[in-house]
């Protein structure tokens, strides 16, 4: 039988033994922990190089390579020379190995894991080829080696950085003073340093015992890659609040063995030198052990994706709502306000929240950032696109550096110019404008309302409502896949837009797709408005008037898409027996913290939710970018969305959301205007409580999604 030793700087209290046939070897296999002890670890290596076949030496890798260069790390050479009568090896190729394995496992079977993590290294110089693997997913990369090695607290932020330092650091080393590096105040700055880089940090590379120092609050809902995680250790973390530890460290007869032990047991069972054992020799053995990356959670399954929502103020009325503005709007000249307007469009974007709680029936969870760009859409539409696309990318590579992995676009930064195309195309991170879920979100509504209302009979199965609807501005991006999927449903579809051209176009382009549909086109609304069931406006008219209310049937249901809205509250209460909503607003799954955004709490316009359900589903891509929108994405939104537990808010109207004394009220008298008895509604769905309550609009961030 031959015997195997492994030599760890490790707590001496995770030490075993076993004895297990191994590559057709029968071994003897002891860990030895040495609780950080060099001078404890080179008096064993001298002590079992007399009994030992081969030893492992826990330790720092003896070489690295950075870049194109090679290294030697001093101390573990050192000790390695200490033995020569037996094979000792750190294992280093071996752990470069199974961790770089371990990085792409994960992000293969849970699919764009890494994408934009803000990653964190201890040592990015023993781990240079795990960071060039990692440097695939993100470039959201720190390495701590000058923080840790000299004391200077300064992180390196990039490979070319970490290769620049590791070319000089070896030199650096050799004259800076230990007592220096190892004075108290340097010490407690290079800990405040380092805590504050970890708790940044989405995931931590780190060696499993120099975690021990980290309290829950540096290391809650991290994800660490380390090597050797124990029971002990998975125990350690769970108390934490670590949300995964990947472990490129097998587990074999019931013990987890580090790289440089399994190693050691190769080269003791093919008798072979550590120089001789060859990559393929490697591939061959970890193929036929079955050997497979450990993914642990320690606090059961949890999965943090991230997202970032740019925001903007829809008019003067948002400053006002920011102090000291507020005191001064009200005492300056109208003037004031106009400058201000002015300059606050040149201004830098910010983080206007954080947004954290959002959490799927799946157990995924998502938390993002609602950056704010400092244009009113009047100061957006009198600069060129150019501008707003300036702005754009400034907060794209903000929401990049803040660890985003998809981002947003709210308000009139979707409309502007090309409609996400550009600035898709330019930003360092995906692009979604969020127009598919409003679209989903606006017939979603209205498809509530109606039933709600009970005044047009339900179809037979398979058949077509019996109702008319229109679509005001149906060629806009929102407007003509609402016009494709009312088209699918009702039994005529009246599609309205100035854009003569682009509405024969899309007539012909619903006839391929519902060639039973019965279209009529109109450059103007109130040419068909009073024969009209449902409305729905989706025009970019910026508060014009788009159709005359009073004209409208009793008992319609208008669903108004447009930010700003197309009606506006005063022709709305010319209208108690017509139902206004507001469409686009989603119930989001969870305890969402987040500021004020003129909605009520937990609730989200469907542009938002459109970024937040691709963060939940791990769908980071430009999902809806420019003015064409596919009506297949609205239905996938609407699918995943359901699928992430998103619902439909209470249907709201100018003044909050709709009770169901508010819906019997609008059916009473709407039968009364058409001349009929009220009564209640067949068809109707039961009657419900609003699901949300409502704030009004003005707000510290009202109206500016």
């Amino acid at each position: 039988m031959k015997t195997v030793i492994g030599i760890s700087l490790g707590a001496s209290d995770q030490d075993f033994e076993f004895s297990a046939r191994f590559l057709g070897q029968k071994l003897n296999v002891r860990r030895v922990g040495t609780n950080g002890s060099t001078a404890k670890a080179v008096k064993l290596l001298k002590h079992w190089e007399q009994d030992a076949d081969a030893i492992g030496l826990g330790v720092v890798k003896d070489s690295y390579t950075v870049g194109s260069h090679r290294y030697a790390e001093r101390d573990s050479s050192q000790m390695k020379r200490a033995v020569t009568r037996v094979p000792v090896t750190t294992g280093g190729r071996l752990s470069d190995i199974l961790q770089e394995w371990a990085l792409r496992h994960v992000q293969i079977k849970l699919g764009n894991y890494f994408n934009n993590a803000r990653v964190l290294f201890f040592s990015g110089m023993t781990n240079y080829k795990l960071a060039l693997a990692m440097s695939e997913y993100t470039q959201n990369l720190e390495f701590a080696d000058p923080l840790l090695q000299l004391g200077v607290p300064k992180m390196l932020s990039s490979l070319d950085a970490l290769e620049l330092y590791t070319s000089g650091a070896h030199y650096v080393l050799d004259w800076a003073p230990t007592s220096l590096m190892s004075s108290v105040p340097v010490k407690a700055w290079t800990k405040l340093v380092l805590r504050q880089a970890l708790q940044d940090a989405t995931v931590i590379v780190a060696p499993v015992h120099e975690l021990d120092r980290f309290s829950a609050k540096e290391l809650r809902d991290k994800t660490i890659i380390t090597s050797t995680v124990n029971d002990g250790r998975i125990a350690h973390f769970k108390h934490k609040g670590v949300n995964m530890t990947i472990d490129g460290a097998p587990v074999l007869f019931g013990h987890v063995l580090g790289p440089s032990l399994l190693d050691a047991m190769i080269i003791a069972a093919t008798e072979k030198t550590p120089d001789d054992i060859l990559e393929d020799d490697y591939l061959e053995i970890i193929t036929d052990l079955q050997l497979e990356p450990r993914i642990i959670y320690p606090n059961g399954f949890k999965r943090i994706n991230r997202f970032a929502f740019v925001i903007h103020p829809l008019s003067q009325e948002y400053f006002k709502n920011v102090k000291p503005i507020d005191l001064l709007s009200q005492v300056s000249p109208p003037i004031f306000m106009d400058t201000l307007e002015k300059v606050m469009a040149y201004a830098p974007p910010f983080v206007y929240s954080k947004v954290m709680g959002i959490k799927s029936p799946s157990g995924v969870e998502a938390e993002g950032w609602l950056i704010s760009v400092g244009g009113t859409p009047g100061e957006i539409m009198n600069h060129s696109p150019e501008f707003t696309y300036r702005r754009l990318l400034d907060a794209a590579r903000m929401a990049k550096n803040l660890g985003a992995q998809i981002m947003g676009l709210g308000a009139f930064t979707k409309v502007v110019g090309d409609a996400g195309l550009t600035v898709s195309k330019r930003a360092p991170l995906p692009i979604t404008t969020g127009n598919s879920y409003s679209a989903s979100g606006a017939l979603w509504a209205a498809h509530d309302a109606v039933l709600r209302l009970g005044l047009v009979p339900l179809p037979p199965r398979g058949q077509k409502v019996r109702f008319k609807a229109m679509v005001v501005g149906a060629t806009g991006a929102i407007g003509s896949v609402c016009a494709r999927l009312l088209a699918m449903v009702a039994e005529e579809a009246y599609l309205v837009s100035p854009e003569t051209a682009k509405l024969l176009s899309l007539k012909e382009s619903i006839l391929k797709e519902t060639p039973d549909a019965k279209l009529f086109l109109s450059s103007r609304a109130d040419k068909d408005i009073a024969d009209m069931d449902m409305i729905v406006t989706a025009t970019s008219g910026a508060g014009k008037k788009v159709l005359d209310i009073m004209k409208v049937k009793p008992g319609c249901v208008i669903t108004d898409v447009a930010r700003p809205l197309d009606l506006p509250p005063s022709e709305v209460a010319k209208r108690p027996d017509v139902l206004v909503i507001e469409s686009g607003e989603i119930l989001l799954p969870g305890k969402v913290a987040m500021k004020n955004i003129g909605l009520p709490k937990n609730v989200a316009y469907a542009c938002l939710a459109e970024t937040i359900v691709l963060a939940l589903e791990g769908r980071f891509e430009n999902f809806t970018v420019g003015r064409n929108i596919e009506w297949e994405k609205v239905r996938e939104i609407y699918r995943i969305g359901r699928k992430h537990g998103m619902k439909l808010a209470a249907i709201s109207g100018i003044n909050g959301p709709f009770s169901d004394a508010d819906i019997r009220r609008v059916r009473r008298l709407a039968l009364a205007a058409r001349g009929k008895a009220a009564s209640p509604p067949e068809d109707a769905s039961p009657p419900r409580k609003p699901t949300v309550a409502r704030r009004g609009r003005t707000g510290a961030a009202a109206g500016k999604i």
